[in-house]
């Protein structure tokens, strides 16, 4: 069973956000992992609550396809296999592409400008080793991007897809510095995007989705490699 980090868990905040993040960071740090099965109340204790908010966050993350309900068991981390990723990454493909280019000819560079800051927290997070900084101003830097388009049904199917294909064992990456290349082209996307070079910009995020999907399956085998023994730097 795992050993996880102690987490201060305040109660003035939502008790199953709070749980469903740290669970999520434990996945993504490679602690809890594909395949097994984890019980609410072995966490619970290695949380520091009772079960209820564990059970709560875990259907949460069911929802988001993370995790699978075992019968009397409890939860079975979702296994992605090498299909499953290159299915994601070709309707990612598919959608983010020529989004891309439409708003690098629509958009105004005042809107384009707004993703700046973002862009560069994602270099920084980077540099500095903070896997959680990194995902979160990845995130909102694609999902803001794309808003300019006008669709916020294309934004929901996105961050569907980007919530199922969440890499387990990317702190395992981090800890190497390979996620600084992968920071850099958001960056250069963006300076593409201001300069109205739309097909240019095309290709930097077809290049990019290829680079991310790199990166998930290499972290995917460095955690398998490494064993159940990571320890999350949840906060």
């Amino acid at each position: 069973m795992p050993h996880l980090e102690p987490r201060a868990i305040s109660v003035q905040a939502n008790l199953r956000d709070q749980v469903a993040n740290a669970l999520r960071a434990a996945l993504i740090a490679g602690e809890l992992r594909p395949g097994v099965i984890y019980s609410a109340p072995t966490l619970a204790a290695e949380l520091g609550v009772s079960a209820t908010p564990v059970r709560e966050a875990m259907l949460d993350l069911a929802r988001e396809g993370l995790v699978e309900a075992v019968r009397n068991k409890g939860f079975r981390v979702t296994e992605m296999t090498d299909q499953d990723l290159d299915e994601f990454t070709g309707i990612r493909t598919l959608i983010e592409v020529p989004t891309v280019g439409r708003v690098a000819a629509s958009a105004g560079v005042e809107q384009l400008e707004r993703l700046r800051p973002l862009a560069q927290r994602i270099v920084t997070a980077a540099r500095g080793h903070d896997v959680l900084e990194y995902l979160e101003a990845d995130h909102r830097f694609h999902l803001e991007l794309l808003a300019l388009a006008g669709n916020h049904h294309l934004v929901e199917v996105v961050a569907d897809l980007r919530k199922r294909s969440r890499l387990f064992g990317l702190g395992s990456l981090n800890e190497t510095g390979r996620l600084v290349a992968s920071a850099q082209e958001h960056v250069e996307l963006l300076d593409l995007m201001v300069a109205g070079r739309a097909q240019e910009a095309e290709d930097c995020m077809h290049r990019h989705l290829t680079h991310v999907r790199t990166l998930w399956a290499d972290g995917r085998t460095d955690a398998e490699d490494r064993g159940p023994a990571l320890r999350s730097s949840i906060r």
